[in-house]
């Protein structure tokens, strides 16, 4: 039976184990993000990731198993970051058309960031495939979407199924958008434009609501 000095001792390591576990996660998502970024999912080689972390090559496979593994840790990491910054922003303001302004605009502003526009939007479609890759960022942004389309509709007799509906299409609007944005030469100016064309429809979209302010900004003047 182990003496309560060998218990206590065994308590203190693990603790301290765990930390070093994560410490090691954290730098190998963090060395592999940056070289991810700077020369794509196919110009990175693990062995620069281990390098890079100060970790070796048996620690990346113990905790991500593979290549693609991390990578997709990486992409998952960097849209979820993505979804709370916008959520964050968005708990400021009462208005559910502002917010969905709001949010767009975020979103069109994130993906013109380098790290998040080489991974996210130009990488992870090809190293994950386009099923998968979906599949990540709808897990991470699509309740956003669900929720700022449930608000617009909020007090208006609109059937659940149809709401439900726009949101899949906001959504799919949203996410050519980014990928619009991200293929881009002057990216700036395409979210500028992508800003106006689906800014025209939440305009469209409040006019038959009935609920208007003329005394609102009209989004297609921001181009």
């Amino acid at each position: 039976m182990p003496t309560p000095r060998k218990v206590l001792r065994a308590a203190t390591r693990s603790p301290r184990r765990q930390e070093y576990s994560s410490s090691t996660r954290r730098a190998l998502a963090e060395s592999a993000t940056a070289l991810f970024a700077a020369r794509g999912y196919a110009g990175t080689s693990l062995d620069e990731v281990v390098a890079a972390a100060r970790v070796t090559k048996g620690a990346l496979y113990h905790h991500y198993g593979s290549k693609l593994a991390l990578f997709e840790h990486v992409v998952d990491v960097a849209q979820k970051d993505a979804t709370k910054q916008i959520s964050r922003r968005l708990r400021s303001e009462k208005d559910p058309w502002a917010r969905a302004e709001i949010g767009l605009r975020m979103f069109l502003q994130i993906c013109q960031e380098p790290t998040y526009r080489r991974i996210v939007m130009q990488e992870a479609p090809v190293a994950l495939g386009p099923e998968r890759w979906r599949e990540v960022e709808r897990a991470s942004a699509y309740g956003l979407i669900e929720q700022i389309v449930s608000d617009l509709f909020t007090g208006l007799d609109v059937p659940q199924n149809l709401i439900d509906t726009f949101a899949v299409i906001f959504y799919g609007a949203i996410d050519a958008a980014g990928l619009y944005v991200a293929a881009a030469e002057d990216a700036e100016a395409a979210s500028a434009d992508v800003e106006t064309v689906i800014g025209s429809v939440l305009l469209g979209l409040r006019n038959i609501g009935g609920v208007a302010d003329p005394s609102s900004e009209d989004l297609t003047s921001q181009s």
